[in-house]
């Protein structure tokens, strides 16, 4: 049977050493959120992760969701977890107080979303949905849709999904077909279909609040001309309490390689009532807010994944006795030595260690870049703190899965022929990984969005900001005793990144094919270079910490090895990336179609 262990001990590391979380509590409305009392919620949260949900993941997925006469049945257990979670106030985490919300800081929701994807990543799929309801209409709401709905989500009596996908339209939002009739009361009478819905419909809670993307009699074609409509499952009665039925009803629901606990449906418009969010066909900018919180949450669910997976195949390789190690007996008195003594196996989980808490740290950069945006006084600090959260949400939505995916895999061929049956749990976490390189974008979708929008965004700002950062700390760290090598590595990496970023730009002017061609090596060479940045500045505090002699002396040895590791075996690959990239756009669209 599988297990997990939230990673504290990392957590912390990260968010106090290497973060300073505490500077979180000198922004306006956070003055309680002290280190101390993120802390505490963190270790309440990482308790539910491990005594309620993980017990709850095997048997979800064996079980998943079932459609009774249009409703669907979650797995046993599922319901009394999902009234615990609420209950207990994780839904409000980082919620606003004026709507109920607990108003802790977003980076608190962030680093609870991993622990909930790597716990049960089906069950986090519901209150994930409605948190990012909650954030459109947190950002484009009218108050009077605010005071009649937010509270609800806030408390987790409501759910909430987003709807944009149709079956023959697909990541092509600008063809979709599902129209919005005005009525004369103000609210709009919504017709279509909408497939892939996650948490379309379910038994966790009273109501399902749905954000429906559709078009006005009068829109323009294309993406300008979509709205964003709320749509609730039951119309809300005036005192806040369920009323009739509305027009949406769920169709069916998908049987899917993974997440099977997950209900993704098919819903049916019907004449619905709804309210628009935003503006007039404007609200693709509405539904954005909601999708980039959803990728970067995405992001998340292949750490999580990659997480527990890891903790599992080192369990494993610490405790099964198979061959002796190559340079003689580690295990004398035993029939063979534990697998880790072997070379191949000791790579596999270094790599996956490696990636795994160089994601999580950037990852949390992130995540911490996003309350300064919405909270720093200066204005300056605000803006800078918004690019790197705009460049970097594809590279977290994509690398972190792509790389979650591998590493899943990579756990699954430590525990061999064992890792390929259900028992040990390990093949559920390839098979759940795998939808997170391709729902909300695909990964090659976020590599085009990352060379295609946010390169070249405001005359290059965005990436040469990024570059100025690392740049810095390359700088800094060459002339600290013992991280010489490290920053000779990482400047090399980043000297490549910036020699492939000149290359796009010089080349998709005279053909986008160019661009197309690279983006997804490009994304993970800045992946590689960003993971890269952070094992820098995670060595650099653990090598102060052991000089000082602060701290525990394994841990932070450890830290130092896996750079050590990171920098020697994972980093190099860059150079590969950046040689595919210089190829060109030739050898790739040199065939004629019938000649695949």
């Amino acid at each position: 049977m599988p297990a997990y262990k939230a990673p504290l001990d990392d957590i912390r590391f990260l968010l106090h050493d290497v973060h300073d979380i505490g500077q979180l509590a000198a922004l306006p409305g956070f003055e309680d959120a002290t280190p101390e009392m993120i802390d505490e919620v963190l270790a309440g949260g990482a308790t539910f992760c491990e005594e309620v949900l993980f017990p709850i993941n095997q048997s979800g997925d064996a079980e998943g969701v079932h459609l009774e006469n249009g409703a669907v049945r979650t797995p046993a257990g599922f319901k009394e977890a999902y009234t615990r979670y609420a209950g207990d106030g994780w839904t409000a985490v980082a919620a606003d107080a004026n709507y109920g919300g607990q108003g802790l800081p977003e980076m608190t929701r962030f680093v609870m979303e991993e622990m909930l994807c790597s716990a049960n990543l089906s069950f986090s799929m519901y209150p994930g949905l409605s948190h990012g309801a909650y954030s459109a209409l947190m950002s484009h709401g009218s108050e009077e849709l605010k005071q009649r709905f937010l509270p609800k989500l806030i408390d987790g009596s409501w759910g909430g999904t987003m709807c944009l996908t149709e079956a023959h339209a697909g990541t092509d939002l600008g063809i979709i077909t599902t129209k919005a009739v005005p009525s004369a009361d103000g609210t709009y009478a919504i017709t279509g279909q909408k497939i892939f819905i996650s948490a379309g419909e379910h038994d966790l809670t009273e109501n399902i609040v749905h954000l429906v993307l559709a078009r006005l009699p009068d829109a323009p074609s294309g993406t300008k001309g979509i709205s964003l409509f709320l749509v609730p499952k039951f119309l809300p009665t005036p005192d806040g309490g369920i009323g009739a039925r509305n027009g949406v009803t769920c169709g069916s629901v998908e049987h899917k390689m993974g997440i099977k606990a997950s209900a993704t449906c098919v819903l049916d418009f019907d004449n619905a009532t709804g309210w628009m969010v935003g503006e007039a066909h404007k609200g693709m900018r509405a539904m954005f807010v909601m999708m980039n919180s959803a990728r970067l949450a995405v992001g998340l669910q292949g750490l999580g994944l990659s997480e527990v997976a890891y903790q599992n195949a080192l369990a494993y390789a610490k405790e099964r006795l198979q061959g002796r190690s190559l340079a003689g007996p580690k295990n004398a008195g035993g029939v063979a030595d534990p697998i880790l003594v072997h070379p191949d196996v000791r790579k596999g989980l270094l790599r996956i260690k490696s990636l795994n808490e160089g994601m999580r740290s950037l990852a949390y950069w992130v995540g911490i870049r996003i309350d300064l945006e919405h909270r720093h006084a200066d204005a300056a600090v605000r803006q800078d703190a918004a690019d790197m959260v705009q460049l970097m949400t594809p590279v977290i939505k994509a690398f972190l899965t792509d790389k979650g995916f591998d590493n899943t895999n990579i756990a699954l061929q430590t525990l061999g022929g064992h890792g390929y049956i259900k028992e040990y749990g390990i093949e559920q976490y390839v098979r759940d990984a795998r939808i997170a390189q391709i729902y909300e974008g695909t990964n090659a979708v976020q590599a085009l969005d990352l060379v295609g929008r946010k390169l070249p965004m405001e005359g290059g700002r965005l990436v040469r900001r990024f570059f100025e950062i690392v740049k810095a700390d390359v700088d800094a760290a060459a002339s600290v005793d013992g991280l010489e090598d490290a920053a000779k590595a990482l400047g090399a990496s980043l000297y490549q990144l910036q020699k492939a970023t000149m290359l796009l730009a010089e080349r998709g002017f005279a053909n986008p094919d160019e661009v197309g061609a690279a983006a997804t090596e490009y994304l993970h060479l800045m992946g590689y270079v960003a993971v890269g940045w952070q094992w820098l500045r995670m060595a650099t505090v653990s090598g102060a910490k052991l000089a000082s002699g602060s701290g525990d002396r394994r841990f932070h040895e450890a830290k130092l090895k896996t750079a050590r590791f990171y920098f020697s075996r994972v980093l190099p690959e860059t150079a590969t990336l950046l040689g595919a990239i210089q190829s060109g756009a030739a050898p790739i669209m040199a065939f004629e179609a019938a000649e695949f």
